[in-house]
């Protein structure tokens, strides 16, 4: 039979008393150091799309393909999360980040010396490797060096923060270096080269040794059928509508089927590796079947909050990057605007950025974390409202009046979601699945990435050819063959209704997380370190002797790390006590009881 409630609760007791203490110097270097993963990996995108005319002039690259060049970065990173997030929880969190940082340092630099675009797409494919392996083991590492409480809560949203600061940084360094710099747009690479090696020398001191892992298996074939699934689809939604005969391609309709296809034999995979697992309880030498490489189980998390927080992630992704792709179009395109004139209109998204993560570190012991996510995806796609209803004349007026709260709002929905979703889901996952399920929450976002773009850009296209032709113009041609201007009723009708549909997804991720979220109530402590064995007011009545295996995994799966949640989804509230004789304050679970409007009262 599978370990029951108890059992669990007493492997979490064992090891309650967390990682090996450290002095506060190491920890701020330990958050620093997964901040700077995050910073570079966000810089690296921004850096390279800034320079991508300079690239193309010096590669002779053609317009149409220099967006591999950000394309191919992105597709390895997101489409390897997923296994390397495994990897990290199996093999260690610790190796997997230095490993990881290492491959990224080497081929970044190897970017710094291509000759010719083939050259440059490879290298950035490879980079992207490195950053697969280095941002789940992040998460995982900060999940496992500090319990829950305020501490966790800064060292998330410190890490959330390094996307914004890292995209201006690259943004606004990119821009710098290639236009004054010797090497030009090459100085990019070698400048995040030499970031790379810094963290890396600071992760081998700061981030705690690994503890050795007993099974060790890994589920390959899974591995395999994900991964080229996910790059399959990913590729179809990038290129479908640039392909020759669009959606209507035959390259593009079969690889979608294939990836499909691949996905869902992934998923039937899983299930029959549990339901092995479950049946025959394997040992841990036995490779013939290893334990599923994302467990169907991972998924009933506090009774299916995880998988509702992944999709309210996608959905924000979506609105976000939607927006930020169609802004940065209008700015560059319909107004004329140079890349850095562009890059200053949307600064304030990165001051607010930053801000968006100060304030879930003060709110996120305080407020149901509904309130945060809801407030986050409902800001995000109001950004998106402004942009839809901006007037067509192109005045300092119309910045101040739409561009600049726009610009505020956008990035509320993609930090609260990510420092309160990674809170979240490093509390209600066991300890050994920490770094996959941040893995799975950045492929959500990458997902939501490119799903975002591709809607969006299907509208934009729809929406510009249906005025073009009622005003007489060809959609297809360019300007000067009798087009459509880049300045011109069907494009900014194209452009708001691309933010419409960006909207959309705003408003979507909000209704999913009030129908969702509504139960799980306040998951940031105050103070101190919940005992796993206790904190779970659902383990007083296990279903351990339940005749059916899966019973006893579905209660398992409803416990966090060092935290319980109890039937209805909710995250327990703990308070602190500290034993005589330990240093590690140890806690106990505080009752609970409902009001009768429904209130959680303690």
């Amino acid at each position: 039979m599978p370990p029951s409630t108890n059992d669990i609760e007493k492997q979490h007791a064992a090891g309650a008393h967390g990682p090996p203490q450290r002095s506060t110097m190491r920890s701020v270097l330990l958050i620093i150091t997964c901040t700077f993963a995050m910073l570079v990996n966000s810089s690296n995108n921004t850096s390279v799309a800034i320079a991508l005319p300079t690239i193309g002039a010096a590669l002779n690259i053609q317009e149409a393909q220099l967006q591999w060049l950000v394309s191919a970065y992105s597709l390895s990173s997101g489409c390897l999360l997923i296994l390397f997030g495994r990897l990290a929880d199996l093999h260690g969190r610790k190796r997997t980040f230095l490993a990881g940082s290492m491959w990224l340092a080497a081929w970044t630099l190897g970017c710094g010396f291509a000759q010719t675009e083939i050259e440059l797409d490879v290298l950035r494919g490879l980079q992207g490797v490195g950053v697969a392996a280095s941002i789940p083991a992040s998460l995982g590492i900060l999940a496992h060096a500090f319990p829950p409480g305020t501490l966790r809560s800064i060292a998330f949203a410190t890490f959330a923060a390094g996307a914004p600061l890292g995209a201006f940084t690259g943004m606004a360094l990119g821009a710098v270096m290639t236009q004054l710099s010797a090497p030009t747009w090459r100085s990019n690479f070698f400048l995040s080269t030499g970031l790379t090696v810094l963290y890396i020398a600071l992760g081998w001191y700061a981030i705690d040794d690994d503890e050795p892992q007993e099974d060790r298996r890994v589920d390959w074939l899974g591995a395999f059928l994900v991964t080229a699934g996910l790059v399959l689809v990913v590729f179809v939604l990038s290129d479908g509508e640039v392909a020759p005969g669009q959606w209507a391609t035959g390259y593009i309709i079969a690889l979608l089927i294939i990836g499909c296809l691949f996905l869902g034999v992934f998923m039937a995979w899983q299930h029959f590796l549990e339901a092995h697992q479950l049946k025959h309880q394997l040992h841990a030498r036995d490779r013939t079947y290893p334990p599923p490489l994302i467990p169907p189980a991972l998924w009933t998390r506090s009774a299916y909050r995880l998988t509702a927080v992944m999709v309210v992630a996608l959905l924000t992704w979506a609105s976000f990057l939607g927006w930020n792709f169609w802004t940065q179009l209008y700015y560059q395109q319909y107004e004329g605007l140079s890349p850095v004139g562009g890059m200053l209109r949307m600064f304030p998204m990165f001051v607010t950025g930053i801000i968006c993560n100060i304030i879930v570190v003060m709110i996120v012991a305080h407020v149901p974390v509904v309130y945060i996510l809801a407030s986050g995806t409902l800001i995000t796609a109001c950004a998106s409202i402004f942009f839809a209803l901006i007037p067509s004349t192109t005045t300092s007026t119309t910045y101040w009046a739409y561009g600049f709260p726009s610009a505020i709002f956008s990035v509320f929905g993609a930090d609260f979601v990510f420092a309160a979703g990674t809170i979240f889901v490093a509390r209600v996952v066991k300890p050994e699945e920490q770094s996959l399920a941040g893995g799975l929450f950045q492929t959500m976002t990458q997902l939501g990435t490119a799903l975002g773009v591709t809607v969006t850009t299907i509208v934009f296209n729809r929406v510009v050819a249906h005025d073009a032709r009622r005003l007489g113009l060809d959609p297809a041609s360019s300007s000067a063959e009798g087009g459509v201007p880049a300045h011109s009723p069907p494009m900014l009708a194209g452009y708001r209704a691309a933010q419409w549909t960006a909207f959309a997804f705003g408003a979507v991720a909000t209704l999913v997380t009030l129908a969702t979220m509504s139960g799980v109530g306040i998951v940031g402590d105050r103070k101190g370190t919940p005992s796993p064995s206790n904190a779970s007011p659902s383990s007083v009545d296990s279903p351990s002797n339940s005749k059916d295996p899966r019973a006893n995994d579905s209660k398992d799966s409803k416990e966090g790390e060092g935290e319980g949640v109890n039937e209805e989804g909710e995250v327990g509230s703990q308070t602190e006590t500290v034993v005589p004789g330990h240093s590690v304050p140890v806690s106990r679970a505080v009752s609970r009881e409902h009001d009768h409007a429904g209130r959680v009262r303690v």
